[in-house]
């Protein structure tokens, strides 16, 4: 891995070490951590983060018989949709890698056999997200008067490129998956990721709280519309959405993923939250139709909602199974668990992924759930009977 971290460029750091970047002192990594890689090597392709810095990822490597197959992880964090947003997130870990800190794996990503039976000793990647448009952005020129460069596309060409000269170019096994932004990156960059990949591959694409709906909010207006249609006008986004679907409809009607997984080509895994935390906070009730606070509460904890704050949300659960891609009408062998808790992002951690008490639907674990569609042991859809009937949620808001 070190050789290979070299030949690219790459700067890797060990859990002894302390990583100076930029003049910035980055605490040493503990007990647990996993290696961040600095590809140095993509600064001269523009492939950087918003505020020049060269992108990360940690990696883990596989083992026995995973050794030939590979989990790319994309981290979430939202969106930015002009510049004074993506300013902000230059000053911290979703806009600069000199803010990164090292972080441990679990949940899909973990190391245990036991917690993780399908994939822990696989070749695991975590893709550190600092471009804020889901890894679509490629805007030629640099922002002068805040130094913002718009390129999360070159970002994610470059990491895979990285990963394909390790040995990705020879996996037998492969999945792209991702949560929150991340999610939405794997259902965007699905495709395009089975035909990097060798053809006598298995591969295919999980998305985690990734499905966010083209949804009205609770003025009956849809801000999230407006919202996307920033970002995609704002990092140039529509030569890297799925052609399958530009070829249809507008770029940024592209950005939901109703109208992309239909086009898919590739087996896809879809696990949401049927009250999507972050969808209720910004699809639904955002601050701008929420101007006098009655959803303050009960964004934040569903129990808090009032009787008909709960009406509300049982229709915007209705309307989140309507935008699901329908039987017959989505890539093959595709699956779905989508649970009725009030969470986001379920897959980064053990207790929500696999142990004993975690979430189920229909007696299954999520990541049994995974496992067994990835390996073609049950494809299936699990779909929750609606809030408050599932005693095993755990209402949690991780990315």
């Amino acid at each position: 891995m070190v050789a290979a971290a070299a030949a690219s460029g790459a700067w890797l750091t060990r859990a002894a070490m302390a990583l100076v970047m930029g003049g910035l002192l980055v605490a040493s990594a503990k007990a647990g951590d996993v290696d961040m890689v600095f590809l140095k090597s993509a600064v001269s392709k523009g492939a950087v983060c918003l505020d020049g810095s060269p992108p990360v990822y940690h990696f883990s490597p596989g083992s026995g018989p995973g050794a030939n197959n590979w989990l790319v992880h994309m981290e979430g964090g939202g969106w930015c949709r002009n510049s004074q947003e993506c300013s902000v997130r230059k000053g911290n870990f979703r806009g600069s890698s000199k803010f990164m800190r090292p972080l441990s794996f679990s949940g899909i990503l973990g190391g245990s056999q036991k917690y993780n039976p399908d994939f822990y000793n696989w070749n695991r990647v975590k893709i550190r997200y600092c471009d804020g448009s889901s890894f679509t952005g490629d805007v030629e020129t640099v922002e002068t008067s805040t130094n913002l460069h718009y390129r999360g596309a070159r970002v994610w060409n470059a990491i895979i490129e990285e990963l394909l000269s390790m040995g990705m170019s020879k996996a037998q096994n492969a999945l792209l998956s991702g949560c929150s932004a991340g999610g939405l990156s794997a259902i965007l960059h699905c495709d395009k990721f089975r035909d990097m990949l060798p053809a006598t591959a298995k591969v295919k694409c999980f998305s985690d709280a990734g499905y966010f709906i083209d949804g009205k909010d609770i003025t009956g207006n849809n801000f999230v519309r407006t919202f996307y249609k920033e970002i995609v006008n704002l990092h140039e986004s529509a030569k890297n959405l799925p052609v399958s679907c530009t070829s249809k409809m507008s770029p940024d009607m592209c950005f939901f993923p109703q109208n992309v997984v239909p086009t898919l080509r590739t087996p896809l895994f879809i696990l949401n939250a049927a009250y999507d935390s972050w969808q209720i906070k910004n699809v639904l009730a955002p601050s701008a139709a929420d101007k006098k606070k009655t959803w303050a509460q009960c964004k934040l904890d569903i129990k808090s909602c009032s009787s008909s704050q709960l009406t509300i949300l049982q229709n915007f659960r209705a309307e989140f199974l309507a935008a699901l891609p329908k039987p017959g009408q989505s890539p093959p062998t595709m699956s779905m668990f989508i649970d009725s808790c009030h969470a986001h992002c379920q897959s980064g951690s053990q207790d929500t992924w696999l142990e004993e008490d975690s979430p189920k639907v229909e007696k299954t674990q999520i990541g049994r759930a995974v496992g067994d569609w990835f390996y073609d042991r049950e494809v299936s859809r699990r779909i929750d009977c609606p809030y408050p009937c599932n005693p095993t949620c755990k209402n949690r808001d991780d990315e």
